[in-house]
């Protein structure tokens, strides 16, 4: 596998803290694999309570009134992530090379989706930034009275291995926009774009102090994050259970404000008159874009009975067309599994659905004589009480169910703790707004799947999250409301 054997000159592994890279304070480091060949890519420093504690006082220092941050021109603050998008063009090839390297995923993918929405990202809250203002509201006619919209102070970010450089941009963009500053702990599986990214931000002029990176482990350097009394807001995505611990911790600190973006067990429904090649093509990326690592996957596709068998064997076709293998290759579309505990988990799962009973039609096996490899799987006949139907399962494997109305098939979507997103399939224009408005979840794509933009907001029903990241929602999770009130004189002129 070439070009991935040792990491782009310049790439960062220490901690960024004021603009300046640092040694771990206890002197540790861990080490980054590359999930293709499992070969160690570096050491990185390994970040703990005291690291945090010194990015957090330069994240205050910087927040302070009268600080050069708080002081700038807002529309100078635009121009600093517009600055920041253009710089990540000019490193497109680089940050690709540095994510699929740290995550396994198809350079094509990395270059032309997470590097993509990286830009789009920070080109559409750079736009924002001179235009987040209050309102005039009418109250007794001897005041006056009106709202400020103030940045929340110092955010914690916590950000995933599956997208690591897109999920740190979703959170950066909308906080830096608002005038907030920023500590962030990249995921310790894939901590190498996000270090990158360090040396970006100085080079485009940000302020020491606006933005500090630190990696490190969840249990040290996260839960140091989310504890911290001198932390306003935290934001992270990941799974549900770490997303309750988040919770938990910041209320027991300092109550500070939280936004959570967790696990998702997506229900993907076709309709008996839907494009049956559109419907197809979509459930398969939809469940098996970046290995199956995406909270978003359509991973219950519910099927009309009357296409059910024909929906089944073009699924089959396509999964066993999946090309699996070296991700720099440009005509690999699926590469291995981030690590030896998920991949252990999906063949866990695989063989749970095996002996509850599902139909096994392809895949359903690792590739022996690779990395963290698993075939493309599908099964079909799974009823909803197996665990493939309702465990997050975060990898390559398509449970195809059956249903006979849309009462049913709503009844049956809605039957589970999450609701992060849905899909409908038909060319009934009725049939789409009735289960659209019915389906309990964040976003429902309709004839469609996976189509996200920086401009529409992202976030989870129930057990899926807390908040929305993205478009001009976003920027009520980074901002503090407040009222200002003024007493008129009462004296006649």
């Amino acid at each position: 596998m070439h070009g991935i054997s040792s990491a782009p000159a310049g790439a960062a592994s220490q901690i960024f803290i004021n603009n300046e890279w640092h040694e771990s304070i206890s002197g540790k480091t861990f080490p980054t694999y590359n999930p293709s060949t499992l070969e160690k890519i570096c050491d990185v420093q390994e970040g703990d309570k005291p690291d945090v504690d010194k990015a957090v006082e330069a994240a205050r220092a910087a927040f302070q009134r009268g600080s050069p941050w708080r002081q700038m021109d807002v529309l100078n603050r635009g121009r600093l992530l517009h600055k920041l998008a253009d710089l990540i063009e000019r490193d497109r090839v680089t940050l690709a090379t540095l994510e699929t390297m740290d995550t396994g995923k198809p350079f094509l993918q990395a270059y032309f989706i997470d590097l993509e929405g990286c830009i789009k990202t920070l080109r559409y809250y750079a736009g924002w930034a001179d235009k987040i203002q209050g309102r005039t509201i009418p109250v007794d006619e001897n005041f006056v009275c009106f709202t400020r919209h103030e940045p929340m102070g110092v955010c914690g970010a916590i950000t995933p291995w599956n997208f690591p450089l897109l999920m740190l941009v979703w959170k950066m963009a909308p906080a830096l926009c608002c005038g907030n500053t920023l500590v962030i702990k990249p995921a310790e599986q894939t901590p190498l774009t996000s270090l990158y990214m360090g040396s970006l931000i100085k080079e485009v002029g940000f302020p020491p102090g606006v933005v500090n990176i630190v990696p490190g482990y969840g249990p040290t350097a996260g839960a140091a994050i989310s504890t911290h009394h001198n932390i306003d807001k935290i934001a992270f995505t990941g799974s549900t259970k770490v997303g309750k611990l988040i919770k938990e911790a910041a209320s027991k600190s300092n109550l500070k404000r939280v936004t959570l973006e967790l696990g998702g067990k997506n229900p993907c429904i076709v309709c008996a008159d839907a494009d049956l090649d559109l419907a197809v093509e979509c459930a398969h990326q939809g469940v098996f874009f970046n290995q199956g690592q995406c909270c978003t996957a359509a991973s219950r596709v519910f099927v009309e009975e009357q296409i059910y068998p024909e929906f089944v064997k073009r699924s089959v076709e396509y999964a066993k067309k999946r090309l699996v293998g070296d991700p720099f290759d440009a005509r690999t579309e699926q590469g291995p599994q981030i690590d030896q505990k998920q991949f252990d988990k999906i063949l866990e799962l695989i063989e749970s659905g095996k002996k509850e009973g599902a139909k096994l039609e392809c895949g359903g096996l690792a590739i022996e004589d690779r990395g963290l490899f698993i075939k493309p799987t599908v099964f079909s006949e799974v009823t909803d009480n197996m665990r493939i139907a309702k465990e997050e399962i975060f990898g390559p494997v398509q449970p195809i169910m059956k249903f006979k109305s849309i009462d049913e098939v709503i009844k049956r979507a809605n039957n589970t703790e999450y609701g992060l997103t849905a899909a409908v399939f038909t060319k009934n224009l009725d049939r789409a707004l009735t289960l659209a408005s019915a389906l309990q979840s964040g976003t429902v794509w309709i004839n469609c799947y996976n189509a996200l933009y920086a401009q529409a907001p992202f976030g989870g029903f129930k057990m899926s999250g807390n908040g929305r990241e993205l478009g001009e929602y976003a920027l009520a999770e980074y901002t503090e409301v407040k009222t200002v009130t003024i007493k008129l004189s009462q004296k006649n002129h």
